[in-house]
Parts: C-alpha cells; sequence; structure tokens
C-alpha cells in the first residue's frame, strides 16, 4: 500500500504553455467535438490543412491540456440510466466533504461541482430508477456536514453537449444588460 501525500495529490503535471487559439484550432476543437474519430485527412478537408499539420495541432492542443481526453459518449437511457437529476447539496463551511467527493467515486455521479449561491455544491446523477435516487439521498444525509439537498428530476432534456470551442463575441462585450 503506498503512503499517501496530501500536500500533492492534486497537483497537476507541468504541461507546456498553450498559445493563444486561433481560429483553425477552433474549427478543429468544433470538428472533433461533434466526431472525435473523424482521420485527420478528413479533419484537414474541412478546416484547409493538411493531415499532417491537423496531427500536428491536435498534438499540440492535447500536450497543452486543451484536449483532455477522447471519450464515448454514451446514452443514459440505452444503459438502462433512465432518471436524471441535479442534486443541490448544502453543507457546513464550502460543501466539498470527504464523504461527497467519496459518493463522486460512484457511476451514477457524472458531474460535482462547487457553486456561489444557496448552495455549495451541485451533483449531477444518473439513476436506473427512483427507488435508486432515494437510496443516493440517504447516503448524503447520514455524511456529517450535510445540512439539506434539493433534488431537481430532469423530465425532457432538450441540449445536452461538452463543451464547445466556439466563442460569441457579442456576450463578453460589456453591454449586455441594455
Amino acid at each position: 500500500m503506498t503512503k499517501r501525500n496530501e500536500e500533492t495529490d492534486n497537483l497537476q503535471p507541468n504541461r507546456p504553455r498553450a498559445k493563444p487559439l486561433d481560429a483553425l484550432d477552433r474549427k478543429i476543437l468544433s470538428a472533433l467535438a461533434e466526431d472525435s474519430t473523424r482521420s485527420y485527412a478528413d479533419l484537414g478537408r474541412e478546416v484547409g490543412l493538411s493531415a499532417p499539420a491537423v496531427h500536428e495541432r491536435v498534438k499540440r492542443l492535447r500536450a497543452t491540456g486543451v484536449i483532455k481526453r477522447t471519450s464515448a459518449d454514451l446514452h443514459g437511457p440505452s444503459l438502462g440510466k433512465d432518471f436524471l437529476a441535479f442534486v443541490h447539496v448544502e453543507a457546513a463551511g464550502w460543501g466539498k466533504t470527504e464523504g461527497v467527493m467519496e459518493m463522486a467515486r460512484l457511476p451514477e455521479v457524472e458531474e460535482v461541482h462547487a457553486v456561489t449561491g444557496d448552495t455549495g455544491l451541485i451533483l449531477k446523477v444518473r439513476m436506473d430508477c427512483p427507488e435508486a435516487m432515494e437510496g443516493f439521498l440517504w447516503r448524503i444525509y447520514d455524511m456529517p456536514g450535510v445540512r439539506s439537498t434539493r433534488t431537481y428530476v430532469v423530465l425532457s432534456t432538450h441540449l445536452e453537449r461538452g463543451v464547445q470551442a466556439g466563442i460569441t463575441p457579442e456576450l463578453s462585450q460589456g453591454d449586455n444588460l441594455k
């Protein structure tokens, strides 16, 4: 058994400094976000570069951490996980307790976010049935420091996607409150 070092548990490896993304990087990233199985030749045709040039850009985007990983986007209901909910957890202190982070290891927990507002954490969870959700909530209630939860059950999903490479310039102009 290896000894844990709490001072270094959350350290990330040094990555090469990322240069600012240009329009071609964003086009490549958008295409990969849509379908990460595309060949470099196919991507190159779409963005106007050679396959080796696209490959070099993708290597750089991986090395600098812009592309964190390549993964399959699984369909919850096809896996028997029809019950999607967002659980707001109010806990003593900031809310990120050891117990809640332990719960993050469960395959039903898809996301954990520390947030501002009237709650400290938001969990995105996907279960197979309401009874499983109830069991999950009982586990949370049993944790030290948890004061309350609010659960929002999703009735239908109109958009669900990962991070997009595009930026809407008008949103950061500062004149949105007119």
